[in-house]
């Protein structure tokens, strides 16, 4: 550590010794940090390996797995989100908002349009067109015993109310944007204003000091590899499954598991392509398309739909999620086992281990925000944008419903929740031409998350380099779509789901100690924009010093 003269004590920053990529070892042209790289890749290859070889095993592991887990840690999960929201209401609020992600002087990378593009691509993605009719319609059904709150939204005169919506949005809305935030802001503020490495294990550096490059940082970052993995596959795998559905939907054309297999493995080849454009010309271009082709179909179902009753249970459904938040979040004494344990407590684990994933990306491409501008953007805008796709979707197929048609309810009660979306949809004019809009939509979602996954993913594993060769990202872009395919022969959905949750519990600890470190790290930039120094505090490992230009650490 340096150390300059002792100063007032407001003025705190954090300084190392430690270089970049100073851990990183090269061989073959790579540039792979040792031993996260080495150990990460190995124990994956291994998983693959296992899984394949045993599927039945694999298929019956998972399937317990995932009940056990959500039903064991429910309250856990449940309190350590109310507890990052809450955290990040309060940032939000305070005068720690006015920090400049990269300095005072840093200005944004990329404009308005398409940063928001890149977050919501990489926060949801296809889980928006996965969930958006099979959500509303399963918590609107008496007899699948998993209404929120135990509310049955059926009204007398055959009408469906916004309850199933309003649980809809509670699993999309603030809580999930409030994990994306802490852990974005976090792996930011220590890159872009103090200077260290662009990993997970930077964040920790406050309270480990310079054993965060030891064993401990290589296990948060190992661990913050497994989780981004694991939440990512399962998205892949879900996206498959809709594709495949919506090809034999639309084209009549069989696809079964060996078909699934195939549809990895192309468009993982076309994420390999995206992989080697590179961020501008690859993750980019994909997002801003993705926004494009999603803002088209979202008007095309608002403007041919029942377009004032779809925005009349949009304000409902935020009528209702805000007045129901609180009972929402609580984890005791509830009686909706089944919507707390089959559906809160899973999102929540799979939140968190997308959050390495959706935090790093987020990360990358917000420099120039200040905190509160962050806060915001990446709280607000996303889950209301969130509150409206669920409620146009969803409440269609549940106005649909209302009149006698029951395509969706017939899929959804089946649980072919894959081919929920399209039963919606095919009430709709032009079928044959919006059908395959939205296969395209949800391959370019695909796509988008697989790209940006191995962006982090090597990020992670190169020590914190951004630069590191492309064969490397190429490496984990293709291991991405194998752990997919794996778990989708050795248990289908319940092994997508149950691997998410497993990484998703431990690394809830993380981001709740991230916490602490982000308003320790806020608090020793607060000097740079002249805030008052209030209640000063001396974090561990902290170096008092003169403000002065830092040296070149990185």
């Amino acid at each position: 550590m340096h150390q300059g003269r002792p100063s007032a004590p407001d003025k705190v920053t954090y300084e190392t010794d430690y270089e970049l990529g100073q851990d990183n070892i090269r061989p073959f042209g790579l540039d792979i940090h040792n031993p996260v790289f080495l150990i990460s890749s190995i124990s994956i290859v291994l998983f693959v390996a296992v899984a394949l070889l045993n599927q039945e095993g694999s298929a019956e592991l998972f399937g317990w797995l995932r009940p056990w887990l959500t039903s064991t840690f429910d309250w856990f999960l449940m309190m350590a989100v109310n507890v990052i929201f809450v955290f990040c209401l309060a940032l939000a609020v305070s005068p720690l908002g006015r920090v400049r992600i990269g300095g005072d002087a840093a200005v944004p990378d990329y404009g308005y349009p398409s940063w928001i593009a890149m977050l919501f691509s990489a926060g949801m993605g296809i889980g928006l067109l996965f969930f958006s009719v099979l959500e509303p319609m399963y918590y609107s059904l008496p007899e699948l015993n998993t209404l929120p709150l135990g509310i049955d939204p059926t009204n007398a005169d055959g009408t469906i109310g916004n309850m199933g919506l309003a649980g809809t949005v509670f699993h999309w809305g603030f809580s999930a944007w409030a994990v994306y935030v802490v852990v974005g802001l976090s792996l930011a503020i220590f890159c872009y204003n103090l200077g260290l490495p662009l990993t997970l294990r930077s964040a920790f550096y406050p309270v480990l000091g310079e054993r965060v490059w030891g064993w401990w940082g290589h296990a948060i970052d190992i661990l913050a590899v497994f989780a981004t993995l694991f939440g990512l596959t399962t998205t892949l795998g879900l996206g498959a499954q809709q594709i495949a559905a919506g090809l034999t939907d639309v084209f009549g054309m069989e696809i079964g598991q060996t078909g699934i297999v195939v549809l990895i493995l192309v468009i993982t080849a076309v994420a390999l392509g995206s992989v080697m454009l590179g961020m501008d010309a690859g993750v980019k271009r994909l997002a801003e398309i993705n926004m494009w082709l999603a803002v088209a179909l979202f008007f095309f179902v608002l403007l041919l739909g029942p377009t004032l009753t779809l925005l009349g249970r949009f304000g409902g459904t935020m009528v209702d999620y805000l007045t129901n938040y609180v009972a929402l979040s609580n984890p005791f004494g509830r009686e909706d086992t089944g919507y707390m344990h089959g559906w809160t407590t899973f999102y929540w684990a799979w939140w968190i281990a997308w959050s390495p994933f959706v935090g790093m990306f987020i990360a990358r491409v917000s420099k120039g925000r200040t905190v509160r501008e962050f806060i915001v953007c990446v709280l607000l805008l996303p889950s209301l944008v969130c509150a409206l796709w669920m409620s146009v979707f969803g409440g269609m197929a549940l106005e649909q419903l209302a009149a006698g048609y029951e395509g969706a309810k017939d899929v959804v009660v089946a649980y072919r929740p894959e081919l929920s979306f399209f039963r919606m949809i095919d009430q709709f004019p032009l079928y044959g031409i919006v059908a395959p809009v939205c296969l395209v939509l949800i391959v370019v979602f695909f796509v988008t998350s697989s790209d940006s996954g191995s962006l982090v993913i090597d990020t992670i594993t190169a020590g914190g380099k951004m630069d590191a060769p492309v064969a490397q990202r190429v490496f984990w872009c293709t291991f991405e779509g194998l752990v997919a395919i794996a778990l989708l022969l050795g248990g289908g959905l319940n092994a997508l789901q149950g691997a998410a949750v497993s990484m998703g519990i431990p690394f809830t600890l993380v981001v709740l100690a991230m916490c602490w470190c982000l308003f320790l790290a806020l608090r020793a930039e607060r000097h740079k924009i002249g805030m008052p120094p209030g209640l000063a505090v001396t974090p561990p490992h902290a170096v008092q010093k003169e403000e002065a230009p830092r040296g070149e650490h990185w």
